[in-house]
């Protein structure tokens, strides 16, 4: 019997889910992302959080889906940190953003988007994506993102722009610095994690007029940045998936009914519409 081991990887952490006739276990470890990690850290993190959880059950088929798998030496990286884990298996290893279309849209045409850590877009015909807004990564681009968002207040905190109310709200649930602020930014591995753990202070302050200006203006800039470049945008659902879109639902609504743009799916996980598929 075949046994399919399907993998949701972005920056932050790495969904799997192995799946044998209707039997499934799922796990997840930390992010799996190549612009961070190299082929032994991957390996180490396959070896060390991923195998004891799959109770000896060995994977004929690897699908693993990644952020950063657009760039075809990281897919060879991946691969064959897979392979050395997992010799015998076949393995497909693609791009984050083909497994979120698979996982919004299955056999149909659609924009699927991703506002997780990282952002993303593309237009899917149904079998494979035509059209693709480049992901600039965190430093350049990722509007609408986690990052982004974290960034935003950071900045506000930083500036002084937070009224008193907000400042102290920051204060007592971070407790930190400006000089600790910027060494994890510009000194300390994984500045992308630090920087998208600030958008949870958006989540636990929505009632202020500030937090809910920083949520719009973001996934505005997302909108403009990424869907307006499709011309399909006006004819067929936007569709998003990712914990920043499933957290702000009500945002993105609103934002596609002032745009008179169709709504979708909108799922805080790729997992179970990837299960789905590959069943």
């Amino acid at each position: 019997m075949s046994i399919k081991l399907i993998a949701d990887s972005g920056s932050t952490k790495t969904e799997w889910c192995l799946l044998q006739g209707k039997k499934k276990i799922t796990v997840s470890t930390q992010g799996i992302s190549p612009y961070f990690l190299d082929a032994a850290q991957v390996q180490a993190i396959l070896v060390k959080e991923l195998l004891p959880k799959l109770k000896k059950n060995v994977p004929t088929e690897i699908f693993f889906y990644g952020t950063g798998c657009s760039n075809p030496a990281n897919v060879k990286m991946i691969r064959q940190s897979i392979k050395a884990v997992f010799p015998k298996a076949k393995i497909t290893v693609d791009h984050d953003l083909a497994g979120a279309a698979k996982a919004l849209c299955g056999q149909s045409k659609g924009i699927a988007c991703i506002l997780g850590t990282g952002s993303n877009s593309c237009y899917y015909n149904g079998k494979k994506i035509v059209k693709n807004s480049p992901g600039l990564g965190y430093v350049l681009g990722d509007e609408g993102s986690g990052t982004y968002l974290g960034k935003k207040v950071l900045q506000y905190y930083l500036y002084n722009t937070f009224d008193v109310e907000l400042m102290d709200r920051f204060n007592s649930t971070y407790k930190t610095s400006v000089t600790e602020i910027l060494d994890a930014v510009y000194k300390k591995p994984l500045p992308n994690r630090y920087l998208a753990s600030f958008a949870q202070f958006l989540v636990e302050n929505r009632s202020h007029f500030m937090v809910e200006n920083i949520i719009e203006d973001g996934l505005n800039d997302f909108f403009f940045n990424h869907i307006y470049k499709y011309r399909e945008s006006w004819t067929m659902p936007i569709n998003f998936v990712g914990s920043v879109a499933y957290g702000f639902r009500d945002i993105l609504k609103e934002l596609c009914d002032s745009y008179e743009l169709q709504l979708g799916k909108v799922l805080k996980s790729p997992m179970v519409g990837l299960i789905s598929y590959h069943q």
